[in-house]
């Protein structure tokens, strides 16, 4: 009969002790002193203060293992001022309803998968939403179309294993092992990326809490706080489609595009003020006109109109997404820092756009001159970029 675990340190003299991770084992970098120099903190890092001031004025109910109430896990994903005066940033520009369902959602035994297109901040609020929850959004499992079971479930370690056999010392929890037993949340990125059979792991863990080591004749059971955040690109249906019986064990929520130029517009410059600062790179100081210039261009290309409804575009291969256009904006900059006078300008920025819009050297090239020669070359006050664009696009 499998043995129930329970996520408490375990005499390793007990032949029929399970598996569980011990702390010197489960020490993970939200944990440990993250270096200085990382050029990414860990969310949980990089707001570590905004994360304590909400920790001190929170006086609601937290669900068990919470660091912070569902209010404040809220707040915290969209910002706020709390009563002390501490301003919290918005981590999330969007709906309050998404999130809050989002956040309702992990407050539940279901799990939560975030949908949306390429570029929608899914794994950005993925691992905000695991930072303020549980503390740590490093417990993560990367999809890939080579992502073994072993990454969801465990693997082992074969000197220990040929050594002495199956046996706790040498087995290797995997992220969500360590999760379920010790009641945190954990990430699984690119969801529909991963085999079709190795995505069914999912469905003994998501829906009887339990995941079985047939090995030991033992099982670890998830104690209350375990949850677990999956992203899904829905441009990659046909990759590998969920099976119903997995879709069945996940709330589903899609995160939108940004609904008007002006959101998308205030998003690429906050995440491109982070990044910017994070590489050392001056502040862009006249560059809100060229982001605008960006946003408009991905915006009417991906939607095939003009944003005044006159003219009908054709649109290309490429998602240009709002994370195409904060790589193009942060390249820019750093090339208005290094070869030029600090400022962004139109030719900073146009190359990265050519880069973004013309994947299909063929289809999409020819896109892209109508658009230009249509649109851009009559625009009123984009000369300069127009001519910056032809003289990238030749």
């Amino acid at each position: 009969m499998p043995v129930s675990v329970e996520p408490t340190s375990v005499d390793p003299s007990q032949n029929g002790s399970a598996p569980v991770p011990t702390e010197a084992d489960t020490q993970t970098s939200a944990d440990a002193q993250e270096s200085p120099e990382a050029l990414r903190p860990h969310a949980e890092n990089a707001f570590a203060d905004e994360l304590a001031a909400l920790a001190a004025q929170d006086d609601r109910p937290r669900p068990a293992r919470w660091k912070l109430s569902p209010w404040a896990v809220a707040t915290y994903l969209l910002g706020g001022t709390l009563p002390d005066g501490t301003v919290i940033t918005p981590k999330y520009v969007g709906p309050r309803r998404i999130v809050e369902v989002a956040v309702t959602t992990l407050a539940t035994d279901r799990a939560l998968l975030l949908l949306g297109v390429p570029g929608t901040a899914k794994t950005w609020v993925s691992e905000h939403l695991a930072a303020a929850v549980s503390g740590d959004s490093t417990l993560l499992v990367q999809g890939t179309a080579g992502t073994p079971e072993e990454a969801i479930r465990y693997g082992w370690n074969y000197a220990q294993l040929l050594a002495h056999g199956p046996s706790r010392d040498a087995l290797v929890p995997s992220p969500v092992m360590r999760a379920m037993a010790e009641g945190m949340t954990a990430r699984v990125e690119e969801l529909t990326r991963i085999p079709a059979d190795v995505q069914d792991t999912l469905i003994t863990i998501l829906s009887e809490k339990t995941l079985p080591i047939p090995e030991l004749g033992q099982e670890v059971q998830a104690v209350r706080g375990f949850n677990l955040i999956a992203t899904a690109n829905d441009r990659d249906r046909g990759v590998n489609d969920l099976s119903s019986a997995l879709r069945r064990r996940f709330n589903t929520v899609v995160l939108p595009l940004p609904a008007s130029a002006e959101a998308e517009v205030d998003i690429v410059s906050r995440r491109v003020d982070q990044i910017g600062r994070s590489l050392d790179l001056p502040a862009a100081p006249d560059g809100i006109d060229e982001i605008r210039r960006v946003v408009t261009v991905f915006r009417e290309l991906r939607d095939g109109v003009t944003t005044d409804g006159r003219t009908k575009l054709k649109s290309p291969s490429g998602t240009l997404s709002t994370a195409e256009a904060i790589s193009v904006v942060t390249g820019g900059l750093a090339l208005a820092a290094h070869f030029g006078d600090g400022v962004l300008r139109s030719g900073d920025v146009a190359a990265g756009i050519l880069g973004a819009v013309v994947r299909d050297p063929a289809a999409d090239r020819v896109i892209w001159q109508e658009y230009l020669e249509t649109v851009v070359r009559e625009r009123d006050g984009w000369k300069d970029f127009y001519r910056a664009c032809r003289e990238v696009s030749a």
